[in-house]
C-alpha cells in the first residue's frame, strides 16, 4: 500500500491519532475527503494557497492532508503571531482560503461535503514562510508535480524517505508545533507509513517521557534543547523508553557532549539530519557513524552533493571552512522574492548561510551560522562552539553566545547565560564558568562578559535567533 489514504482505506480502524482526541484512520481519511471538498468548492485549485492558524492536533492533521490531495499549497502559520503578522502571510501568498478558530474552522469547511476522494487528485506541498536573518518573511515555494500522492510516494521514498529507515507502523510522537517544517515533514511521512501520532499541544521534558512509555512510542523528532531538558529530568531512567528505535534531530547545533550522553542514555538510537526548509534533509547520520567522527552531521544523501566556499567564491579543500552549498536539491523558490532566491544560489547549488568543512571522507561539520560568525582582532570565532563548552556546565540551563562592537577588538564575546534551575547568577558562578571554559576553549575565545537572564527566547523548535538576542542586547 502507497501512503495514508490507501492504508486507511484499507484498514480503517488503524489508529491515526491517539490520546484524547483518538481517531481512525478511516475517520481522519473521512474528514480529509469532506475538508478536501469544502475547499475546492470554495475556489481552491492546484497551486493555491490555503492558510492555517491551528494548533497540534486532529484539524492540523485533517488540513495536512486534504490539501496534499488537491494540489494546494499549505501555508501553517504560527499561532503565536500577532494579526497583523498572520495578516501579512494571507495577503503574500494571496490565500484562497483560511483556516483557524476564529475564521472558517476545519468543521464548517468539512460540514455536508461528501466522504469521498476529490476528483483529479494532485500532490499539493507545504509552503513555509521563513525570515531568514533579514526582512519581511518569504515562503518557500516549491514546484507541483502533475502526480497523485500515491505516485508521488515512490519519489519520495528514493529520494529521502529510505533513509529515515522506518518500517510501515509505528507510533510516532511530535515534540514541536506542526507549522514548522520538520514535525510536518515527519508527521506526514509517519503517517504515509501507517503510523500512529501522538500530537501534545506543546513540549515538555518529563509528559515526552511519560508519553513514550505510555504509548510505546518508536519514532519522534527533537531538536537539541529538548536533549538538554530530557536530561534534566531527575527520575529520567525510571521511565521504560525500550520502544524508541528512531529518535531523530536536526534543526540547530548539538552540544556534542549533550549527544553523548543522549546515545550513552538511551543506546544507538539517535539518528541526526541535517538539511533545512528550502533544501529538505541532505544528510542522514547514525549514532554509530557520529561516535565514529564526533561532531558530523553525515555526508550527502544519495544524489546530492556538499561544496565549500570560501570569501571570494572558490572552492576550498578538505579541512578547510567556508559557506555550504547543496546540490542535487529540488527547485525552489521565495515566493515573490527572485533577488532572493538568486542570492541564495551557486548555479543550482543553493547555501543555508552555514559555514562547515568536509573531512577527507565527504562527512560535513558545521561550525556556525554565516550571520553569527564573530571576529574578534581578526580572527573567526563560532558562537555554537562556545555555547557547547557552556552547557557542558550543570549549572547551565540554556546559553547565547554573541559578538558586540568593541574598539579594540572589533567585536568581543558576550555570552548570556539561562542559570539552571536553583542556581543563582553572579560573581561567582562567572568565575567558575570561565574555569570552566578554560581546557575546552582557546582563551581567544572565551567570553569577556558574562550576563545572567531568567530565559532566552527559542522557537518552539529550538533555534534561537542570535541576531535578535544581539539587537536587544544592544537596544538596551
Amino acid at each position: 500500500m502507497r501512503g495514508f489514504y490507501e492504508i486507511a482505506a484499507n484498514d480503517p480502524e488503524r489508529p491515526a491519532l491517539l490520546g484524547d482526541e483518538g481517531i481512525s484512520y478511516g475517520h481522519l481519511l473521512d474528514r480529509v475527503n469532506r475538508a478536501s471538498h469544502g475547499l475546492t468548492s470554495r475556489g481552491v485549485a492546484p497551486g493555491d494557497c490555503v492558510v492555517t492558524v491551528l494548533k497540534n492536533g486532529a484539524d492540523a492533521l485533517t488540513m495536512m492532508l486534504a490539501t496534499y490531495q488537491i494540489g494546494a499549497y499549505l501555508v501553517p502559520v504560527n499561532w503565536h503571531f500577532t494579526a497583523e503578522e498572520i495578516d501579512y502571510i494571507i495577503a503574500d501568498c494571496g490565500a484562497k482560503v483560511v483556516v483557524a478558530p476564529d475564521a472558517l474552522t476545519v468543521d464548517e469547511l468539512a460540514s455536508g461535503r461528501p466522504g469521498t476522494p476529490p476528483e483529479h487528485r494532485r500532490a499539493g506541498s507545504m509552503m513555509l514562510y521563513t525570515s531568514g536573518t533579514t526582512g519581511r518573511p518569504k515562503g518557500v515555494r516549491r514546484r507541483l508535480l502533475d502526480l497523485t500522492p500515491e505516485e508521488l510516494y515512490p519519489i519520495l521514498m528514493r529520494k529521502s524517505w529510505k533513509h529515515f529507515g522506518l518500517p510501515m507502523g509505528g507510533v510516532h510522537l511530535v515534540c514541536s508545533q506542526l507549522y514548522h517544517s520538520a514535525p510536518y515533514g515527519q508527521a506526514m511521512m509517519a503517517l504515509q507509513f501507517g503510523h500512529s501520532i501522538v500530537a501534545p499541544e506543546r513540549f515538555e521534558a518529563a509528559a515526552a517521557l511519560e508519553l513514550i512509555e505510555r504509548y510505546r512510542v518508536t519514532n519522534a523528532f527533537m531538536v537539541p534543547t529538548m536533549f538538554h531538558r530530557l536530561l534534566a529530568v531527575p527520575d529520567r531512567e525510571s521511565y521504560d523508553l525500550s520502544s524508541l528505535t528512531h529518535l531523530y534531530h536536526g534543526a540547530a547545533p548539538c552540544p556534542p557532549a549533550t549527544k553523548q550522553a543522549m546515545i550513552d542514555w538511551l543506546g544507538p538510537v539517535i539518528w541526526e539530519y541535517y538539511g533545512s526548509t528550502e533544501a529538505a534533509v541532505a544528510t542522514m547520520v547514525s549514532s554509530q557513524e557520529w561516535l565514529a567522527r564526533p561532531g558530523t552531521v553525515g555526508k550527502a544523501l544519495e544524489g546530492m552533493t556538499f561544496t565549500i566556499v570560501d570569501e571570494d567564491g572558490r572552492e576550498v579543500p578538505p579541512g578547510s571552512p567556508g559557506l555550504v552549498y547543496i546540490g542535487g536539491i529540488n527547485r525552489f523558490e521565495y515566493h515573490g522574492d527572485p533577488d532572493k532566491t538568486a542570492s541564495a544560489m551557486r548555479g543550482r547549488d543553493y547555501t543555508p548561510g552555514d559555514i562547515g568543512y568536509l573531512d577527507d571522507d565527504g562527512y560535513l561539520f558545521l561550525l556556525d551560522r554565516r550571520t553569527d560568525l564573530i571576529i574578534s582582532g581578526g580572527v573567526n570565532i563560532y558562537p555554537a562552539e562556545i555555547e557547547a563548552a557552556l552547557l557542558e556546565h550543570p549549572s547551565v540551563s540554556d546559553v547565547a553566545v554573541i559578538g558586540v562592537p568593541d574598539d579594540e577588538w572589533g567585536q568581543k564575546v558576550v555570552a548570556l547565560v539561562q542559570p539552571a534551575a536553583g542556581v543563582s547568577g553572579g560573581e561567582e558562578l562567572t568565575a567558575e564558568l570561565l574555569r570552566h571554559c578554560a581546557p575546552r576553549l582557546a582563551r581567544l575565545k572565551h567570553p569577556r562578559l558574562i550576563e545572567y537572564r531568567e530565559s532566552l527566547p527559542r522557537t518552539p523548535t529550538g533555534k534561537l535567533s542570535r541576531r535578535n538576542v544581539r539587537e536587544t542586547y544592544l537596544s538596551s
